[in-house]
């Protein structure tokens, strides 16, 4: 279940409600086996949490009759055994959770807190991941963060139940579209759960953190974390799981366009799917092929397959997927010269005006609808289906953006829609000129008129085009296109500016010049692409430590410059030490093992003898040579008349000398 829910509400593959009992199988089957995160001593409960994964409507019905045996107070009517009830009431939330009862699932988990309430109980902390699967409204998930966090508390640092606590955390930070922080908290569990112990842990924390690597756009990462939970599950031989895992990965490939890639991954989830006798997975995985399939322009192969797909999801009733694969056909039908069957088709498809769809579906089906009715020159229409697809697509990208985390992933949405509207006008200029070419008695002051709406939408475009180009350009001449930061020439520019600044107005300002610890290492035992990510994760941890006046740069290669304006050299050791804690949990791959992330940094103050910004980089500069020379993590400071103190940081070891 894990595995499909984190992303705010589950992928539509596992999203079956009660159907016929011969498909509880098949919904079942959907599903990640791995339901529990914390197993139960008791064997009966543990062979229960077990098969929940492999067949949770078995699980229900066993648990269910264990619940019904279990003797009760005469007067109460309460469990004389409530631990043990308790427990049979984790089982069934995590059963119903996995056949996406979520009602079901909340109302048994809440069962099971009122009998288990030790925040000190394996149990209980089961039921609460388990409550907190399901809570999907942003007015509780709040609430129950907050519940987490009061059961953390009292668990082991690095322990079993503090690491699966945290990954419910990670779970619900991400369903507030807060993606910055559910890396950092996932990442925590990631490498707490390292040691052979919290294997399980370790693996539902990679496949959470592939889920919100993914939904950021980096990909490269959400493909290697998922790699992680195909080779857990191939190693268990988890079937259900490995389909799952398999269908996940040839999305993440399908949203790189690397086409090809995803259909090697549907055919394979598709094989896992069929031997277990799941025909909804297997109409999940012929769609999803089809789609890619129409794109590589593979039409008679895309039909095929979404036509098998739709016999399943009608037989099924799947209302929703049904009308996602219809308009796929319609798709194919118009890319085959069938305007007219295409049109029929996509407005049934958008009968309750997209009410009845996937929101994520609902802007490119009026977009397709737009296009049908260029190709049958109904540009009315057309144009009122684009005005439909702007709206929803501005809208689906307002959202997209403030999940973003790092400043050089977003983009103006008004030059999306600029970009966007204008291909649309010139697909629709080509299908008015073959209709030109095709009908003469068009009259000429039709065509006037088109073309001049033409020329004029275009000459709009250009200019804004042009503008935000230019734009462009100064940002790429002042940005570092790794990390984001103001490259060395720009930061140079701040900084001379705020070193004027603070010597006309007599205010103090403390420069530092920031080195990463061991960084050649990193690259050479993790590669490049690690030594990349270890770079853009400092750079979000300065902008996360530091203030909006305080000017952060790089420098050159894996060094930094940090200029604090109106700061003392006390206030800027305290801020080089929350963004030495941000950067000593930046993650490394497992070729990393025995390394860390670290920084050294030399301090230099203005003072009335300094004369240039040259002159105090250079005493940072010699800082940060002594803090290499005794041992790296460790700040220096480059006034000698400070006395030298030795502070130890209890936190990492970390040494501040001034």
């Amino acid at each position: 279940m894990y595995a499909l829910k984190v992303a705010g509400r589950a992928p539509r593959r596992a999203r079956l409600r009660w159907w016929p009992v011969v498909l509880l199988a098949a919904a079942c089957a959907c599903t990640s086996a791995q339901a529990s995160c914390l197993q139960s001593a008791d064997p009966t409960i543990a062979r229960l949490q077990e098969m929940v994964g492999e067949n949770a409507s078995q699980a229900l019905t066993e648990s269910q009759t264990e619940l019904d045996a279990l003797k009760r107070d005469p007067a109460s009517g309460q469990f004389i055994d409530g631990a043990r009830a308790a427990a049979l009431y984790a089982v069934q939330a995590e059963g119903y959770g996995l056949l996406e009862l979520d009602a079901d699932a909340r109302k048994a988990a809440a069962k099971g807190l009122e009998l288990a309430t030790s925040v000190q109980d394996p149990v209980h902390l089961e039921l609460l991941s388990a409550y907190s699967e399901e809570v999907f409204e942003k007015a509780s998930i709040a609430g129950a963060i907050e519940a987490i966090e009061a059961a953390r508390v009292v668990q082991p640092h690095g322990s079993v139940a503090d690491t699966c606590l945290l990954n419910s955390r990670g779970l619900l930070e991400h369903r507030q579209d807060r993606a910055d922080l559910a890396i950092v908290t996932l990442t925590q569990a990631y490498r707490a759960s390292i040691a052979p112990a919290v294997t399980e842990a370790h693996i539902r924390s990679a496949d959470y953190l592939s889920l919100v690597m993914r939904s950021m756009g980096d990909y490269p990462q959400a493909l290697a974390l998922n790699q992680e939970k195909i080779d857990w599950d191939t190693t268990h031989e988890a079937v259900n799981a490995l389909s799952v895992s398999r269908f996940m990965r040839g999305q993440i490939y399908k949203l790189m366009h690397n086409y090809k890639a995803a259909i090697d991954e549907y055919a394979q989830a598709r094989k896992l799917s069929a031997s277990l006798n799941d025909h909804i997975g297997i109409a999940f995985a012929d769609q999803t092929t089809c789609e890619s399939h129409t794109e590589l322009g593979q039409l008679a192969l895309a039909e095929r397959e979404c036509s098998s797909a739709l016999r399943t999801f009608s037989s099924a009733h799947v209302s929703d997927a049904i009308k996602e694969t219809e308009a796929l056909l319609a798709r194919i039908d118009l890319e085959s010269g069938h305007p007219e069957r295409a049109l029929l088709t996509l407005n049934h498809v958008l009968d309750h005006g997209g009410a009845d769809i996937s929101p994520r579906h609902v802007a490119s089906i009026y977009e397709w609808r737009a296009r049908t009715s260029a190709a049958l020159h109904d540009y009315r229409n057309a144009y009122d289906d684009l005005r439909q697809f702007i709206a929803l697509y501005t809208e689906a990208n307002d959202a997209e953006r403030n999940r973003e985390v790092s400043a050089q992933r977003a983009r103006f949405e008004t030059d999306r829609e600029v970009e966007r509207n204008a291909a649309l006008q010139r697909e629709l200029a080509l299908s008015q000129e073959h209709a030109h070419r095709q009908a003469l008695q068009l009259r000429w002051n039709t065509v006037a008129v088109t073309v001049g709406a033409i020329v004029i939408t275009l000459l709009i475009y250009f200019l804004i085009a042009n503008r935000t180009y230019r734009q462009r350009m100064v940002q790429l001449a002042r940005e570092d296109s790794l990390t984001g930061l103001p490259n060395r020439r720009h930061t140079a520019e701040l900084a001379e500016a705020a070193l004027r600044t603070a010597s006309q107005t007599q205010r103090p300002l403390t420069l530092a010049v920031i080195d990463m610890d061991h960084f050649k290492e990193i690259n050479d035992r993790c590669g490049h692409a690690a030594g990349d990510t270890v770079l853009r994760e400092f750079a979000r941890a300065g902008r996360e430590a530091l203030r909006e006046s305080d000017i952060l740069g790089r420098w050159g290669g894996e060094e930094f410059l940090l200029v604090m304006p109106d700061t003392p050299v006390e206030l800027a050791l305290a801020s080089l030490e929350r963004l030495r804690t941000l950067v000593f949990n930046i993650a490394l791959p497992p070729s990393g093992s025995g390394l860390s992330v670290s920084l050294s940094a030399g301090l230099a103050s203005l003072d009335a003898s300094t004369r240039s910004l040259d002159e105090l980089i250079a005493q940072a500069d010699a800082a940060l040579y002594m803090a290499k020379n005794e041992g790296r993590d460790l700040i220096r400071v480059a006034e000698e008349h400070h006395e030298h103190v030795a502070l130890e940081d209890h936190h990492g070891g970390m040494r501040i000398s001034v």
